[in-house]
């Protein structure tokens, strides 16, 4: 005589990612981000006030600022995303947004996309926004295409946004999330070439720039600044800089977790 085995509950099933949960996540996010205008003062504005204090500390030397203009075109929006996306991000994490957002059937890969596609909306304004400032109002001037200024500035925005979901991972408080700023960001600051050529600094440092994303967002953004046309290195670039992102990203879904069973 055979005994019927024992029941087991079946694992809840993992869903492949969907275009209507991402989009459903994003437009949440969106939605959140309306009602905190300090957040979208941040992104948007800061980037801009930046650029016209930069531009009028050098009034004296317009190029010098043509000269640095660009790359900070590309630093600026980097380093506000960073901020606000990994700050926004804890909130949900110690609010338990998120944890139960991860109880529900909704993929990692859904839940990342939707806060890159969120906050990349965000990037494309502020992008257009510092880019518009510093060439029509700012009178930065560049050789290559405003479009591919653009490019690049975006792009260094979605790597920002990429970083930041990332390290709120390893942050309990907000005031954390911004302590992890002076060990993602500075150091790229300082090696990025901005302050001095990446070819004259020690070896060993040269080494260490070589490997940051940030150098090949400056790099990238000199480029535009000094070629009228597409370049090999500017290619490089960009494609270094937005694989860097999408492989940030891909870190920040698996530290996606729940904390409690």
């Amino acid at each position: 005589m055979t005994h019927p085995s024992p029941t087991t509950t079946p694992a809840r099933p993992r869903l492949a990612p969907s275009g209507f949960r991402t989009l459903a996540t994003a437009a949440r996010v969106l939605r959140q981000l309306r009602h905190d205008p300090r957040s979208i003062a941040l992104m948007l504005l800061v980037p801009v006030v930046m650029l016209v204090l930069l531009r009028y500390v050098f009034d004296g030397s317009p190029r010098t600022f043509d000269g640095i203009g660009a790359s900070l075109l590309g630093i600026f929006p980097l380093i506000t995303m960073f901020l606000v996306t990994s700050i926004a991000t804890l909130r949900e994490r110690t609010s338990g947004t998120l944890e139960r957002l991860l109880a529900m059937p909704l993929g990692k890969g859904d839940l990342i996309a939707g806060y890159a596609l969120a906050f990349g909306a965000v990037a494309v304004v502020q992008s257009t926004l510092a880019t518009g400032v510093a060439l029509w109002t700012l009178g930065l001037d560049v050789t290559g295409s405003p479009w591919l200024l653009l490019l690049v500035a975006l792009l260094d925005a979605l790597l920002g946004t990429a970083l930041g979901l990332f390290v709120s991972a390893f942050a309990s408080s907000e005031f954390q999330a911004v302590q992890f700023m002076p060990a993602v960001i500075f150091p790229q600051l300082l090696l990025c070439g901005l302050f001095a050529p990446r070819s004259t600094m020690q070896p060993a440092l040269e080494a260490v720039s070589d490997v940051l994303p940030m150098s090949y967002a400056v790099d990238g953004m000199n480029q535009v600044l000094h070629h009228s046309e597409v370049t090999g290195d500017f290619l490089r670039d960009v494609l270094i800089v937005a694989g860097c992102a999408l492989l940030v990203l891909a870190l920040g879904a698996a530290t996606l977790r729940r904390r409690t069973d």
